[in-house]
């Protein structure tokens, strides 16, 4: 089964038929507000509003862990994220779509980031941290759209809730980044522990303020921007529904999270992990 998680601008999508509202209690603790069993044109799937369905969560108080459990123990297989972010560089404008293929994390350590700890040791590559066959199928369903895409950038994950700096905004530039959020780390991370397929979607809705001859970025400009990105998602998170289980056949995410990077002997595991452990690793 697919999931699917709204970002800000995402927490809902018209054309979605609820069919079931389900818990968002895990051993992690609460997950965002607002999971659910929907359909997409008759095909089920699932959805979370990553800030919750009334949009009550800061990306730092986003309990991540505990999201990504939820859609592992629904039965998910891949997770498509649709996102709203800044642009770090002109060529990508509001309102187009980014796919990220790489990421570099400026958050401050506020976030509970991995499975492992408290017994359980493990490690496990984030070389690559999507799902590179459901980037290509990205790349074929965003062809005709009456919007611009482009792929294969850097995402920064700055930890909020404030805007860049100036300066910080340069920086990221001069790093190599091309677009800039809140949310990504470490959702991307955790996805590839509990060996989740994972296409990140991002729709941008401002410049951030890296260049003064823009504006720089305000909330009004942002919520603008995105009332007509929420369109574009669901005609895309359509096309990818769509495909069933085809969309995610034959990626390598699945043989490369815990299941295989965990370090701990089965005999080792402690106690507090027993409730767990055996969802994120099948």
């Amino acid at each position: 089964m697919l999931g699917i998680i709204g970002g800000s601008g995402f927490e809902k999508f018209d054309g979605f038929e609820v069919v079931e509202e389900l818990s968002a209690e895990t051993p992690f603790g609460q997950a965002s507000s607002g999971f659910k069993k929907v359909k997409i044109d008759g095909v089920e799937c699932l959805f979370l509003s990553r800030h919750g369905k009334d949009h009550e969560l800061l990306p730092s108080e986003i309990n991540f862990r505990a999201n990504v459990f939820n859609f592992k123990k629904h039965g998910a297989k891949a997770v498509v994220s649709f996102s709203a972010v800044g642009s770090l560089a002109k060529e990508f404008k509001p309102g187009d779509m980014v796919v990220p293929t790489q990421y570099i994390d400026r958050t401050k350590g506020l976030r509970k980031h991995t499975f492992l700890g408290e017994g359980l040791v493990g490690h496990v590559s984030l070389a690559k941290p999507i799902c590179h066959k459901m980037f290509e199928t990205a790349i074929e369903k965003s062809k005709g759209k009456d919007w611009d895409s482009h792929f294969g950038k850097t995402y920064v994950c700055i930890e909020g809730p404030y805007f860049s700096t100036h300066a910080e905004s340069k920086w990221f530039c001069s790093m190599g980044a091309d677009i800039i959020g809140m949310t990504h780390f470490p959702e991307f991370a955790l996805m590839r522990e509990a060996g989740l397929a994972y296409l990140p979607c991002c729709f941008i809705t401002d410049y951030d303020c890296w260049d003064e001859s823009i504006e720089h970025v305000t909330l009004q400009e942002v919520i603008k921007v995105m009332r007509g990105n929420n369109s574009k998602a669901f005609s895309l998170a359509k096309d990818l529904v769509a495909m069933g289980e085809g969309l995610w056949l034959g990626s390598d995410c699945f043989d490369q999270g815990l299941k295989t990077g965990l370090m701990t002997p089965r005999k080792n595991i402690p106690g507090s992990a027993h409730a767990w452990i055996n969802t994120i690793l099948n």
